[in-house]
């Protein structure tokens, strides 16, 4: 993996002692080639090798098979405890809050009291819109 700058006026790339245009052009060279696969995101390019860049690189460098990027190698983990999540105590196995949430208070309908047939509350008035619902003022002969 590679990153560079947009900014192609830069004497040094951060990182290569050549100047940042001359990286971000070897690299556009190589993209063409389908060696490495580019993203660009805030400014920055990032160079990724595709397995025919490994081979190119290999070839050219005159480097052994057995050198491989280190971003292809396996990382060796440590067994530890792997953390389990929450206690099984602290929550009971049956679901019962969720049950219950979901019937609501005891005595009540929660199919009933929602969606399109539900009946209003008293209290609620429905009153005609601004403008009439035309949203250009009221019609002329109005």
């Amino acid at each position: 993996v590679l990153v560079a700058e947009k900014k192609l006026s830069m004497e040094k790339h951060s990182e290569i002692e050549v100047p940042n245009l001359h990286v971000v052009k070897a690299m556009m060279s190589l993209k063409s080639r389908g060696y490495v696969k580019e993203q660009f995101a805030w400014r920055h390019y990032y160079w990724y090798l595709t397995n025919e860049g490994i081979e190119y690189l290999r070839n050219f460098l005159h480097l052994p098979p057995e050198i491989v990027p280190s971003t292809l190698k396996r990382q060796a983990r440590p067994e530890t405890a792997r953390p389990r999540g929450r206690e099984t105590q602290s929550r009971p196995q049956d679901g019962g809050d969720r049950r219950d949430y979901r019937r609501g208070p005891p005595g009540s309908d929660k199919k009933a009291d929602s969606g399109a047939g539900a009946t209003a509350p008293a209290d609620i008035q429905f009153r005609g819109g601004f403008g009439g619902g035309f949203g250009r003022g009221k019609p002329a002969g109005a």
